[in-house]
């Protein structure tokens, strides 16, 4: 069952942001909401965004092990799998929901303390790729609403990334979504769940000029963005 969150933050349907994962934040934008790196951007930084009128996602990778990251080293070697495409990264067996708990806990803890007001839970469709595990989709959602569950219960509002093929069962879990290249693979009607419930969703096209895409986006009430793949902070937004 969806663990309520009383008193979250929960983004509106039509939400401005700034999603930006490498390099040091440009606060200087006038969004109502940043996605940045939850590891990498310290409490002041979102204290800071706080005061300009900003709330502030936690972006985590959930499905991949990265061992840039401090608690690379908490992580046993029977749980990583197969390279996800990115240097450094592996998938992550979820079915060991009983090792990658306290590990994903602290992460939660750690967004919690620095103040951040929401999560985005990154690589949580491994069931869909080849990871090296036989992960089912049954795995996935237990995985995924654990994420969803785990985040309600610090007070941080949760939002789905990627994912489409489970949508449908986690929209109740999840309070927006984030989608990349949706406009380029022709699914962008998939994610129409969570807007008919009133959900904001947030996309993402690299590949696009905002020309080619904006128009369908704001057609389906998205808060959409070009984006370059690095995540610095070049954005063109659609609305």
């Amino acid at each position: 069952m969806p663990v309520p969150c009383p008193g979250c933050w929960v983004p509106a349907i039509e939400t401005s942001w700034q999603w930006q994962l490498q390099g040091p934040v440009d606060t200087s934008l006038d969004v109502d909401m940043y996605d940045v790196d939850g590891f990498e951007v310290p409490k002041g930084v979102v204290a800071g965004l706080h005061a300009d009128g900003s709330m502030v996602v936690c972006y985590l990778s959930a499905g991949s092990w990265e061992r840039w990251r401090p608690d690379a080293g908490r992580f046993p070697k029977r749980v990583l799998g197969r390279s996800n495409g990115w240097p450094g990264e592996r998938w992550l067996d979820v079915r060991r929901l009983a090792l990658l708990r306290p590990i994903m806990e602290r992460r939660l803890d750690m967004c919690a303390r620095k103040g951040f007001d929401a999560v985005e839970f990154d690589n949580v469709d491994g069931y869909a790729n080849r990871t090296g595990f036989p992960l089912s989709g049954a795995d996935q959602l237990g995985y995924n609403v654990f994420l969803a569950n785990a985040a309600h219960r610090r007070g941080l509002s949760v939002l789905l990334k990627n994912d489409l093929g489970q949508i449908r069962t986690l929209v109740p879990y999840f309070d927006a979504a984030l989608n990349e290249q949706c406009h380029q693979y022709d699914e962008c009607n998939r994610l129409d769940p969570f807007v008919d419930a009133g959900k904001a969703v947030f996309g993402v096209e690299y590949k696009l000029d905002a020309a080619e895409f904006c128009p369908a986006a704001n057609a389906h009430d998205f808060n959409s963005l070009q984006k370059r793949f690095a995540l610095g902070p070049w954005r063109v937004a659609c609305r």
